[in-house]
């Protein structure tokens, strides 16, 4: 165990503290980017630019349903970690019940969903009809799949309320490894092109949520007896006033992506894949910032169930001194790989322009990351807190900043006033929040 698993958070240096609960995160964080990405590099590599752009046109939707997975997780993981803050072990097994089974059922829904309509809104947002049927094929696969990722999501979270923020990240080297190999397998040697890429991602992430599961048993049984290990619907009402405002900003944030993709899609396949393989370096950069923002949220939580607020605080100044080394770090390194990095993804002559469209991108976006993280910072105070009111408000101003800036500006400038869009939209989400930081009304927002 960890050692925030064992004395939690709510003791010690602060920045400690959340320096040492969100390593394991962001390196667990990463290691899925890289396993999501190696359906792009590889099935660009070995099968095309058209291949790459319809992973591309799916990717936006996946991360819709990616998180509102995410959200439910955070809903599940505030609730938990306020009751283990207290010491209120057996609310803390019924809690854990409880997220299971409503989010199993939830995910059986969504899935079906997805089944029935993903080919009809690739449509909607326009998606280069070269493409089409590949992106369709991949999101079958991928919503087949679905309970199995949002179980993995939702135990990741609780094992991350516990405090126990290794034991996902060994999960993940795992899975990375394992889904590797099956992409490579599938891609390179089977010949199965786009779909055998989708099963290797349900199948690794599908492997991994039944490894938490297990795990999870075992965990449980050292916070003492089964008391407590039932469906409690009050603890459900608890759970889904945080969860449903998480969804909807985790699922503002994809939409937003979704219909910012749609003005892309609009200049076509090329610049479409560009954009996908820049796009995918950008869900890399952002993992230490999103981290940062659940390591605060548990932190907060915990701390908020132990009735220190006054701690939450000290932990949020220094999560601004993380924040900024990150993104200076994160600056340095794109200027400096922007081109091998997007060089993985597409050929540098053949695909000429989705080269220069990945390259641009994130030669601007470069600059902007820490918007990102203090964005994400301050949402995971309030998150943790339970006062999620304002920073649902805040992502859908986010959301409306990056959809009418694409829009609008994009006839007039072309596809670089989808770069413009990203930065505003995470400006404006993080002026909003930290309005509501600086109120101290969140401390007043216990929720158990």
């Amino acid at each position: 165990m960890s050692e925030a698993g064992k004395a939690g958070m709510v003791t010690g240096n602060p920045a400690k503290s959340l320096i040492l609960f969100a390593i394991p995160l962001i390196l667990g964080n990463l290691l899925q980017q890289f396993y999501n990405m190696a359906d792009s590099i590889i099935v660009g590599n070995f099968v095309g630019e058209d291949a790459l752009a319809a992973i591309g046109a799916s990717y936006s939707l996946t991360t819709v349903f990616v998180m509102i997975a995410i959200g439910g997780g955070i809903g599940a993981s505030v609730i938990t970690a306020q009751y283990y803050g207290a010491k209120e072990y057996p609310r803390v097994r019924a809690s854990i019940h409880t997220a299971l089974i409503t989010f199993l059922g939830v995910s059986v829904v969504l899935a079906v969903i997805g089944l029935s309509a993903n080919r009809a809104i690739l449509i909607l947002m326009d998606t280069p009809e070269n493409v089409l049927d590949s992106a369709a094929l991949y999101l079958n696969i991928y919503f087949l799949g679905l309970p199995f990722l949002f179980m993995y999501n939702i135990l990741t979270a609780i094992f991350n309320a516990l405090g126990e923020s290794r034991i996902p990240l060994y999960l993940l080297i795992f899975s990375s490894i394992t889904n590797v190999i099956l992409d490579l397998a599938a891609v390179a040697v089977w010949n199965l092109g786009v779909g055998g890429a989708a099963a290797a991602t349900v199948f690794a992430q599908g492997l991994s949520a039944v490894i938490l599961f297990v795990l999870l048993l075992r965990r449980l049984r050292q916070l003492g007896s089964g008391q407590g290990a039932h469906y409690d619907r009050r603890i459900l009402l608890q759970m889904v006033k945080v969860a449903v405002p998480s969804m909807l900003q985790q699922s503002i944030v994809s939409i937003g992506m979704l219909l910012v993709q749609s003005v892309v899609n609009g200049f076509g396949s090329s610049v479409l894949a560009g954009y996908s393989a820049g796009s995918r370096v950008e869900s890399i950069c952002i993992v230490p910032m999103i981290a940062m923002g659940n390591a605060i949220s548990t932190f907060t939580a915990q701390n908020i169930g132990a009735g220190k607020p006054e701690r939450v605080k000290k932990g949020y100044r220094a999560g601004y001194g993380i924040i900024f080394a990150f993104a200076v770090l994160i600056a340095v390194i794109l200027l400096c790989l922007k081109e091998p990095l997007i060089a993985a993804f597409v050929d540098t002559e053949d695909g000429r322009l989705a080269y220069e469209t990945g390259t641009s991108y994130l030669s601007f976006l470069a600059w902007f990351f820490v918007f990102i993280g203090l964005k994400a910072l301050t949402d995971g105070v309030l998150r943790g807190a339970g006062d999620v009111v304002v920073f649902t408000l805040a992502n859908l101003c986010n959301l409306a900043v990056r959809v009418f800036v694409a829009f609008r500006f994009a006839p007039v400038w072309g596809v670089q006033a989808v770069w413009f869009a990203v930065p505003m939209g995470w400006a404006a989400n993080y002026g909003i929040s930290f309005l509501r930081y600086l109120s101290g009304k969140w401390k007043g927002k216990k929720v158990v």
